[in-house]
């Protein structure tokens, strides 16, 4: 039987909501993406990924967040890039 430990900590909940959206989109929940970034870390023996302070501004995070969105929406057409030149042409 595998040894299965929990952990809990407190998030702020816009930041829980927009990782719920990205890691969904990804075809993940929480507990596989935070798995895969400890995983990674040990693996790496350092936090996988550059810390900086160049953050994103509210207008391109609610960008993404929009964009994400409308990535799940089933109702909204997408486009590759010749249909798209031929949609801009009608």
């Amino acid at each position: 039987m595998s040894n299965i430990s929990n952990v809990s900590f407190r998030i702020d909940s816009d930041l829980k909501n927009q990782a719920d959206l990205l890691f969904s989109s990804l075809g993940l929940n929480m507990t596989t993406a935070f798995n895969m970034f400890l995983r990674q870390s040990v693996r790496e023996g350092r936090i996988p990924f550059e810390s900086t302070i160049n953050v994103p501004n509210a207008d391109t995070i609610a960008a993404m967040i929009e964009s994400m969105k409308l990535l799940q929406d089933k109702d909204v057409k997408t486009y590759d890039a010749d249909d798209a030149i031929q949609e801009l042409k009608k």
